[in-house]
């Protein structure tokens, strides 16, 4: 392991702190540990959490479907609506929106105490 400041080779052993192993470069002086492998989940995952959250699975259900931590499978989505947002830059008209399961009245309190809908 090298030195990530001069890039030595040499380096001595420096206690430790939260369990990993500290060391010092003989060169430079600089303290620096080893930094932890990526434990980075395969594609096909982060596509299927993609695929459960929009079915009404919430991000606890799908982590522990997918054996992940619920703050993994949160920031794969966040990750995927930025990519989309990126995509979708240019702004267009809508044409048309549907509404599902809402129900509004417009008009005053007056209107509505006489109405018996709503």
């Amino acid at each position: 392991m090298n030195c990530p400041k001069c890039n030595c080779p040499e380096s001595v052993k420096s206690g430790k702190i939260k369990e990993r192993q500290r060391y010092k470069c003989k060169d430079c002086g600089c303290n620096y540990t080893v930094e932890l492998k990526s434990t980075a989940k395969p594609e096909s995952q982060k596509k299927q959490a993609l695929h459960l959250y929009p079915e009404g699975l919430g991000f606890r259900s799908t982590g522990r479907i997918l054996g992940v931590g619920n703050v993994s499978v949160l920031n794969w989505i966040r990750d995927f609506g930025k990519k989309v947002r990126e995509l979708n830059s240019d702004s267009q008209q809508i044409e048309m929106v549907e509404v599902d399961e809402m129900h509004s009245c417009v008009g005053s309190k007056k209107l509505l105490l006489d109405m018996d809908c709503c």
